[in-house]
C-alpha cells in the first residue's frame, strides 16, 4: 500500500515548487529544517490523497511518516488525523501514542499544526494534561510546539486555561518557532475571552519575547496595541 500511496503523490509532484518550499520551510544549512526534502506536492493534492487512501493501515502510515520526503511525512499525519477522528477509543489511545512515540518525524512547524491539536489536544482534551508540561519542558522545539499548538483543540471547546499554563512555561523560550506559536495560541485564546488573554498578558508582557507579544495583540485595537508595544500598559 505505501508504495503505491508515494506513487499517488509523485504523479502530483511539481519539481518547480521545490525551490520555493526549500525557502518557505527554511531547509538551508544551520536553519531549523536543514537538510529537508520537498517534491513539490501541494496540499490540496495531499488533501486529495489522503481521502484516496483512507483505508491505509497504521504500518502504511507509519513506514510514510518516518520517510525523509517531507510530504510523505505530512501526508502521513493527515492520515493518522483521519484515523484517529474515526477510531474507538482504544485506537485513539493507540495512535496517541505513536505520535508521541514518533515526534522527532514531527519536524517541521506546519507538520505540527497540522496534527498536535488533532491528536494530542483531541486525546488529553478530558484527561490528565501533565503530558503538555513534560513536552513543554523538553529539548525538542517541535515537542516544544507540540505542547503549545495542542491547546487550540481546548480553545475551540471554550477552554483557555491551559493555554495560559503551557505558555508559562515557554514564556522565556529561545527560539523564534515558539514565540510565533505561543502568541498564536494566546491569540486565539483571546478571541474565545479577551478579559482573560488581557488578565494573562498584565503581569507578563513586558517580559515576553516581542515576536510573542506582537501575535498575541495582532487583533486588539491599534491604540491598545501601540501602549503594549511601548510597556506602557
Amino acid at each position: 500500500m505505501s508504495v503505491d500511496i508515494r506513487a499517488r503523490l509523485r504523479r502530483r509532484a511539481d519539481a518547480d515548487r521545490v525551490p520555493v518550499l526549500q525557502r518557505f520551510f527554511k531547509t538551508g544549512p544551520g536553519e531549523y529544517a536543514e537538510g529537508d526534502v520537498f517534491i513539490g506536492v501541494a496540499v490540496p493534492d495531499l488533501r486529495a490523497v489522503c481521502r484516496e487512501c483512507r483505508d491505509a493501515g497504521l504500518p502504511e502510515i507509519l513506514d510514510l511518516l518516518a520517510s525523509p520526503v517531507h510530504e510523505e511525512r505530512l501526508l502521513a499525519l493527515m492520515m493518522m488525523v483521519e484515523t484517529f477522528k474515526r477510531g474507538t477509543d482504544r485506537e485513539k489511545r493507540d495512535i496517541y501514542r505513536l505520535y508521541l512515540a514518533s515526534t522527532k518525524f514531527v519536524n517541521n512547524w506546519d507538520l505540527v499544526d497540522s496534527s498536535a491539536p488533532q491528536i494530542v489536544g483531541a486525546w488529553l482534551f478530558t484527561r490528565s494534561r501533565a503530558p503538555l508540561c513534560r513536552l513543554a519542558r523538553s529539548a525538542s522545539v517541535w515537542e516544544r510546539r507540540i505542547a503549545i499548538v495542542a491547546t487550540h483543540f481546548f480553545i475551540r471547546q471554550g477552554d483557555v486555561d491551559e493555554t495560559f499554563e503551557i505558555a508559562d512555561l515557554l514564556l522565556t523560550d529561545d527560539h523564534d518557532l515558539i514565540h510565533k506559536a505561543t502568541g498564536w495560541m494566546l491569540r486565539e485564546a483571546g478571541k474565545r475571552d479577551a478579559a482573560a488573554e488581557r488578565r494573562y498578558l498584565k503581569g507578563r508582557y513586558d517580559r515576553m519575547p516581542r515576536t510573542m507579544l506582537r501575535y498575541a495583540i495582532e487583533r486588539f485595537p491599534e491604540p491598545e496595541r501601540r501602549r503594549y508595544l511601548a510597556g506602557t500598559i
